[in-house]
């Protein structure tokens, strides 16, 4: 069968007419800033992994009014603890104008982890894709030292090769980590090629006294990878009523933001913790359960609890909780 040269010559053109006017947004570094086609760019963020009711693992049946909302709020990134495999759903993060941390694990059974190496497969699928910020390796694992034969050398190890890995498959974004909050000796000098540090931070309503100490121990750029206050208070405290208590979350977060947007010279976005509740956390899934603990978590205000299931932004049925306008009011007019 012959084709019509004309023909050929024409697709050609379409092809790459539509690849020219979709470019790949280049990501970056400069300083202490992460930048998108040369331009600074600020996490105005909240983590999400939405479980629903009854439910153990992350559904995205809801992204399209979980969007709407994040968009009223103001937030401009998504921060996910394991890679979205769903180029329609990436589509939809990037049509909302946001982008999206994508968060891989050491050993999720194969699944895009580090590993297994199979985390360079997903990077390889999803490389030129305009939602993706950063990638993010690990969370908090500091904390977890079992993990790893007890030592976390060898964490910092594998960190520090797949973050290697990274830079020889796509030039085009940063690689990360997400580290239970402030790095050691040992982390930075095993870790060279990780070129934006996430860290998560809870030390009550004041997160600059880390800004202020990452100033001191390094030039690369730095975010919140997760910072914030659920909404359950465990005794009355600081003037908050025991129980569910919205206005203690709402204040806390609310100062939480401006603490750090005083120092937007050094560090570079806060990703609030986290977008909806979690009623898989702590007990059963089919309701939401008091208690949950997290590693280091004394620094929650404003009871020193975490209460797991009690961190969204809004309730598990999309509800708006106080925070929500706290942070609302707050993004909004940072951007402006």
């Amino acid at each position: 069968m012959t084709i019509n040269k004309s023909i050929l010559f024409l697709f050609s053109i379409i092809v790459i007419g539509c690849v020219a006017s979709n470019p790949v947004d280049v990501v970056s570094t400069q300083g202490r800033q992460i930048m998108v086609n040369g331009s600074p760019y600020f996490m105005e963020g909240v983590c999400y992994h939405p479980v629903p009711k009854n439910a153990t693992k992350r559904s995205f049946d809801n992204i399209d009014q979980d969007l709407a909302l994040m968009k009223e709020a103001g937030i401009n990134t998504l921060r996910v603890y394991e890679p979205i495999d769903q180029v329609e759903i990436l589509d939809k993060i990037e049509n909302a104008g946001m982008k999206v941390v994508i968060g891989f694990g050491y050993n999720q059974n194969g699944y895009y982890d580090i590993l297994s190496g199979s985390f360079a497969d997903y990077i390889l699928k999803y490389k030129n894709h305009n939602a993706i910020l950063l990638w993010e390796l690990g969370n908090e694992y500091n904390y977890h030292p079992e993990w790893f034969d007890g030592d976390l050398k060898n964490w910092y190890q594998a960190l520090n090769e797949a973050a290697e890995k990274i830079h020889q498959i796509d030039s085009n974004h940063p690689v990360a980590t997400a580290h239970g909050d402030m790095p050691d000796s040992l982390a930075f000098s095993m870790s060279p090629n990780i070129d934006v540090w996430g860290i998560n931070v809870y030390r009550w309503i004041n997160p600059s006294s880390l800004i202020l100490e990452w100033e001191d121990a390094s030039d690369k750029p730095m975010y919140f990878s997760e910072a914030g206050a659920d909404s359950y208070m465990s005794v009355a405290k600081e003037g908050f009523d025991q129980g569910e208590n919205q206005l203690a979350q709402a204040v806390a977060n609310g100062k939480i933001i401006d603490d750090t947007l005083e120092h937007t010279n050094l560090i570079s976005g806060i990703l609030i913790f986290s977008f909806t509740d979690g009623w898989w956390k702590a007990g059963n899934p089919n309701q939401q359960d008091v208690g949950g603990q997290a590693p280091n978590s004394s620094g929650v205000p404003y009871d020193r609890n975490p209460n797991e299931e009690y961190w969204g932004i809004v309730d598990i049925d999309r509800n708006k909780k106080e925070t929500f306008h706290v942070i609302e009011e707050k993004f909004n007019q940072f951007s402006l």
